[in-house]
């Protein structure tokens, strides 16, 4: 191999090297960026709730159906017209906060069902209080709240709550 053969292939793989270096910082970039984001756990959507039920304790109709997306349905557990827009749940919320409504989940049921949508489903009971009398209700219901992350916020697109049939 003479000088100049040894120059030309010194230059070629060079270039070559300078080349998959490249590539390979470009992917790992891409890749980064590109990479699926990871679901979140069942425990991350279970939380939900709690964040909902500390809404309902604020007394604020606003902040609670500030949970939901503006294309929310909520089908509620103490009122026979399903509410589908903003205005809707807020009215709902606005009778149901009268009674302070302290929930508390008996059973609890998730499934994720990729990184932008879950579903927790299950039993929960309710402590209400008369507004006039103090007198404490207990009401247990089954669930079903479905969430999508919008924007990267978690919110309620489907809520059902109905009382549980007796027997």
């Amino acid at each position: 191999m003479n000088r100049t053969t040894r120059t030309r292939a010194s230059v070629i793989t060079a270039t070559a090297l300078v080349a998959a270096a490249t590539l390979t910082a470009g992917v790992g970039v891409a890749g980064a960026k590109d990479a699926p984001k990871p679901k979140a756990t069942k425990a991350q959507i279970a939380s939900l709730f709690d964040r909902w039920n500390d809404a309902l304790r604020t007394g604020d109709a606003e902040k609670v159906a500030g949970l939901y997306a503006k294309d929310a349905v909520l089908l509620p557990t103490v009122s026979n017209r399903i509410r589908t827009d903003h205005a809707g749940i807020v009215d709902y919320f606005e009778h149901f906060l009268q009674n302070k409504p302290v929930g508390k989940k008996i059973e609890s049921i998730v499934n994720v069902l990729d990184r932008n949508s879950a579903i927790d489903t299950g039993l929960y009971e309710f402590t209400l209080t008369d507004p006039k009398t103090g007198a404490k209700k207990f009401v247990k219901a089954r669930y079903t709240y479905e969430y999508e992350k919008r924007d990267g916020v978690w919110l309620i697109v489907n809520h059902h709550s109905s009382m549980l049939p007796e027997g």
